[in-house]
């Protein structure tokens, strides 16, 4: 379905912060005195300020003047390409009151990790749940294991590095999919991460896989020993109607038996190993 709310994008710029004074605690005076602020159904955030400044006042400032956003039914917080500031920079917040704040909103998008904290998290209307960063940390990813969100259906997780914030391991992977409680999940992602195989492992052995009809595992070091899985595992679930490895580790071969199942099936991006000293490397699409 293609929406027809309107949207747009706030951000400042070197010169609005240096020499304009702009930062986190201007930008929500300035979508609200914004003539075309009433008629937006999505709103993006992307720079708010300089580096190493936290988004904290703008989660604080949508929360007090709840009723002015009352038409926001998408949020994306931090959307910031590489050349503005790199993802492990981006400063989050803590949105523990946001979401009695905003139960109109259907989706919400968060780009970076650094002091990343959502709270109880409890939500009537989210339906979809996009976290975007170089490395998740566990604590996050536990509160979303307690989530209560009855009617998501999407969720995609960047799990990234231990460098850049992921200090899990797949158990962590295992326990958030074992013990949620997304009962109308159709599209789950775990995506981004150097131990992709494991997480692989652990997601195609997982109670989502009755449920989903896009099952995502793109963007990290996944390898045959996952595709000859998938290829065990994916004819056992018919629900399942494609699968998105793009950004892989693949080899030709698999990618020729994967190609052949009755899916639609994403394997762009084929990247190849590094060897350097004997040893194999492999990265993640998104860490620094």
């Amino acid at each position: 379905m293609v929406s027809m709310g309107k949207s747009k994008k706030y951000v400042y710029d070197w010169d609005d912060c240096d020499d304009g004074g702009k930062g986190p605690d201007t930008m929500i005076e300035d979508m609200l005195t914004d003539s075309e602020f009433p008629d937006l159904e999505e709103l993006i955030i992307g720079c708010w300020g300089y580096e190493g400044e936290d988004c904290q006042e703008i989660i604080n400032g949508i929360v007090e003047n709840a009723d002015k956003f009352s038409h926001i039914t998408k949020l994306f917080v931090g959307d910031m390409t590489y050349e503005e500031c790199e993802v492990s920079w981006i400063e989050q917040g803590d949105y523990s009151k946001f979401w009695a704040a905003m139960p109109q909103l259907t989706e919400l998008t968060i780009k970076g990790s650094t002091n990343l904290t959502l709270g109880d998290i409890e939500h009537e209307n989210l339906r979809s749940l996009t976290i975007i960063c170089g490395g998740l940390g566990k604590n996050v990813i536990e509160e979303i294991q307690k989530a209560k969100l009855p009617n998501l259906k999407k969720l995609l997780l960047y799990i990234g590095v231990e460098n850049y914030g992921f200090d899990g391991d797949a158990k962590t992977i295992e326990n958030l999919l074992a013990k949620s409680d997304f009962p109308n999940l159709t599209y789950l992602g775990i995506t981004d991460s150097e131990i992709q195989d494991e997480l692989a492992q652990v997601v195609l052995e997982s109670k989502y896989m009755n449920q989903i009809n896009t099952l995502d595992l793109s963007n990290g070091t996944l390898t045959d020993k996952s595709g000859a899985l998938l290829l065990e595992k994916i004819p056992q679930y018919p629900n399942i109607k494609k699968v998105d490895l793009h950004y892989h580790y693949l080899s030709d071969e698999m990618m020729g038996k994967l190609k052949k199942m009755p899916i639609v099936i994403d394997l762009s991006e084929q990247e190849d190993v590094e060897e350097w000293h004997g040893e194999i490397w492999m990265n993640a699409m998104l860490t620094e």
